[in-house]
């Protein structure tokens, strides 16, 4: 029997970090890098005596990324106490929501592995606050606990087991972190941990009704990272069932650096966690008006925003849907577009250069160093003739590495577009001279041959050559000859 006879099964709980200023029941801020345990209160740090308050603004993010996800907002929800021990958990249990979450049964529509819509159902979104942080001593001496992080407030997002390739599994965290980018609840920053996801992976005979029995990685905080667990868990339990073992139940920890995951401890159930209504908060009760005034608040979103863009800037269905995917590469493609007016090479420099370099440096579209005005000065200058597109790569590069005004970095690099007439006829007639091969080619119709004299004669002037200009000089030259 071959992996073929099987297919994977996986739901996500997906943990995001709201950006709110303050933590979920206290006024410590949340504010990510803070020296150690600086951030903290009696409140967070679980004293005797000390009662937590609900952050308003916590409920409103929640209610936003509900009405964001289709999801149906409850009107009568309330907090509970789930139950378990921790060293970073200060309180031996956390403030979160069980039987009545803010938001249930919505979706999020994707693309399947064939470009079919399809709908993954998100079961429920409810509010939680997160743990605080083990800093364990690389020598064994112990661990140390930073409580910064103890009630910094979460949305879960929990999805129904609709996934079923890996290609699915990304499309959706990405179109996920998107929208909660978009409606500025969460930043989302992986690197940051402030979007990680437990995934819950099963496998099945292609056909059959009943799902298998899952496993769970916990907090995995990487789309490559989670493709790649998927792939070798799904293996994994395939080699599992087919050697006539059964798959347990458990939270595994997965290993980046060997690929492996490694058993943790046995699946927790509901039960464990000895659920029960939190007594020092009230209900949440939420008035119509209050659902419909956040629901009239929701900015653009992804889908309408590449409408748009299909329909005013006349890109392609692809670029539209890459640039709308990150609501920081969309800012800045609208911020840099409304200063040169030029939205297709703005589009083609952030959806090439600047997105090969994302990935290659393995940083996020928040994180690129340059400005939307340092971008369209680029486009600005290529558009002029001051620079050619080759030379605009250089720029590109130099301003991921030291972020300045592209004018300044061809003053300085010596890269300003040679376009003067005497200078470009030299160097056309000293490359025609140096590949008599080339010319007899063109001459008898091998028209690829005009492309090797542009390009050699880009080589000797190294990329500053005026691209139109050498071609109509070269056109010019050879039909003299």
């Amino acid at each position: 029997m071959s992996n073929t006879d099987f297919e994977k099964v996986m739901g996500l709980e997906v943990h995001a970090e709201l950006s709110t200023k303050t933590k979920i029941f206290c006024s410590c801020p949340t504010t990510f890098g803070a020296e150690p345990n600086t951030h903290v209160c009696p409140i967070c740090m679980a004293m005797p005596g000390t009662l937590p308050v609900l952050n308003e603004k916590v409920v409103e993010y929640a209610v936003r990324a509900g009405l964001a996800t289709n999801c149906e907002i409850s009107r009568n929800s309330k907090n509970d106490r789930k139950n378990y021990f921790y060293p970073d958990l200060p309180k031996s249990y956390q403030i979160s929501q069980y039987d009545k979450p803010l938001c249930v049964g919505g979706y999020i529509e994707i693309e399947d592995d064939d470009g079919n819509p399809k709908k993954i159902g998100i079961t429920r979104i409810h509010i939680e606050e997160d743990a605080g942080k083990l800093n364990h001593n690389e020598f064994g001496a112990g661990s140390l606990v930073d409580l910064n992080r103890a009630g910094v407030p979460l949305i879960e997002i929990v999805s129904e087991p609709d996934l079923r390739s890996v290609g699915e599994v990304d499309r959706y965290l990405k179109k996920l972190k998107s929208i909660l980018e978009y409606i500025e609840v969460s930043d989302c920053k992986m690197q940051e941990g402030s979007f990680r996801a437990d995934v819950n992976v099963s496998v099945r005979k292609k056909g059959a009704q009943e799902f298998g029995t899952r496993t769970e990685m916990k907090n995995m905080n990487s789309f490559r990272a989670i493709t790649r667990a998927i792939e070798y868990e799904a293996e994994r339990q395939v080699e599992v069932i087919e050697q006539g073992g059964t798959i347990e139940q458990e939270t595994l920890r997965w290993d980046d650096v060997s690929g492996k995951t490694f058993s943790m401890r046995d699946k927790e159930d509901a039960q464990d966690y000895r659920y029960f209504p939190e007594p020092d908060l009230v209900a949440i009760r939420l008035s119509e008006e209050y659902i419909q005034n956040i629901k009239n608040s929701l900015p653009e979103m992804p889908e309408k925003r590449k409408e748009r863009y299909l329909n005013d800037f006349k890109l392609s269905e692809k670029d539209a849907r890459l640039l709308t995917s990150s609501k920081y590469l969309s800012n800045m493609f609208e911020a840099a577009e409304k200063i040169c007016g030029n939205a297709k090479a703005v589009a083609n420099w952030l959806l090439s250069d600047v997105s090969r370099i994302l990935n290659e440096k393995e940083m996020e579209p928040d994180q690129i160093p340059f400005t939307a005005e340092q971008l369209a000065k680029l486009v600005e200058l290529i558009d002029k003739g001051t620079i050619s597109s080759a030379i605009g790569k250089k720029v590109v590069e130099e301003l991921f590495e030291n972020p300045r005004d592209p004018e300044d970095i061809i003053k300085e690099k010596g890269w300003i577009q040679i376009s003067d007439e005497g200078a470009i006829k030299e160097v056309v007639e000293k490359v025609l001279s140096n590949n008599p091969q080339s010319v007899a080619d063109y001459k008898a119709g091998k028209d690829r041959a005009l492309g090797f004299l542009v390009g050699q004669a880009m080589k000797e002037t190294k990329g500053k050559a005026n691209p139109q200009m050498l071609n109509k000089m070269f056109l010019e030259q050879l039909r003299k000859e």
